[in-house]
């Protein structure tokens, strides 16, 4: 049967339209960190860093407006923080920034951004909470019947880096392991880059401070990212253990949602996290 071309071209441009909306949402829905350059750098020099999100084919740099981060800064061996939101330039064409350090030690970058809003059909809604381990919210609208309904929600993201200035060293350093005050973040119960080979790293989840059981957290290779690693559900002191080389580069990631009552424009309140971590070739076992 022959189409109109008037209807062809509506046609096509519906499936065009889905597709680049099933891409948009693949992107958006996902992974989100910070990615420096170079995760292991010499004392007092700078490093490149960018945000990125997504995962494997739908990875990209993270373009929005660098108003929505409202929070960027370090953590340093000294205790003292330094602030770089004012420096950020997001979506730039060689960097989002140039990030300096000072002494040797192990440094926490910490990351937020302000809320945004998504809206996407019952059934693709669904899928995305099964994908992200999203019990509760799925249980609720199963309890609720609004399984068909759009899922609607605000969200907003959170992401830490650790980033080695000189030779790591054994002596303890308790600002790595210490939370920085995000509302969703991955706290690393020992320092990354003081593992010896075929240690486990053990994580804790916490949600406004408290320990998240029941959460899902993933471990991703950051140059072969198109599946995780590992997926490990937090216990009920809201702890995951994991396993990786002391090589290249890695994420952990983990989100969470919680229901809202009386707002017009969401049901749901979804917070990202991530923690990224690399290893130089000189350290690799």
């Amino acid at each position: 049967m022959n189409m109109p071309r008037s209807l062809q071209r509506t046609t096509l441009a519906a499936v065009f339209g889905l597709a680049a909306a099933t891409a948009s949402l693949r992107a958006a829905a996902h992974d989100f960190w910070v990615q420096p350059f170079k995760f292991w750098i010499a004392p007092n020099t700078s490093v490149m860093t960018t945000l990125q999100v997504g995962h494997g084919e739908f990875r990209q740099r993270w373009t929005a407006d660098a108003g929505r981060v409202v929070r960027f800064n370090s953590v340093g061996p000294s205790g003292a923080i330094t602030d770089h939101l004012r420096e950020l330039r997001v979506g730039s064409m060689n960097q989002d920034h140039m990030i300096a350090f000072g002494g040797p030690g192990t440094h926490v970058l910490a990351l937020q951004t302000s809320y945004a809003e998504s809206t996407l059909p019952g059934i693709r809604f669904t899928d995305y909470l099964k994908q992200e381990g999203l019990t509760p919210a799925l249980l609720l609208r199963k309890q609720t019947h609004t399984e068909d309904q759009p899922g609607r929600e605000i969200y907003s993201r959170r992401a830490k880096a650790l980033v080695q200035v000189g030779p790591a060293t054994d002596a303890p350093q308790p600002w790595v392991t210490r939370p920085v005050g995000l509302s969703l973040e991955i706290v690393p119960e020992v320092n990354p880059y003081a593992l010896g080979a075929g240690q486990d790293l053990p994580v804790r989840v916490l949600l406004d401070g408290r320990p998240l059981p029941g959460a899902t957290v993933m471990l991703n290779n950051l140059q072969f990212d198109g599946r995780p690693l590992q997926t490990v559900l937090t216990d009920v002191a809201g702890r995951a253990v994991f396993r990786f080389p002391r090589t290249g580069a890695w994420q952990l990631n983990v989100l969470w949602t919680r229901a809202l009552k009386g707002n017009p424009k969401a049901d749901f309140d979804t917070t990202f996290s991530s923690l990224t971590l690399g290893f130089s070739p000189a350290v690799a076992h």
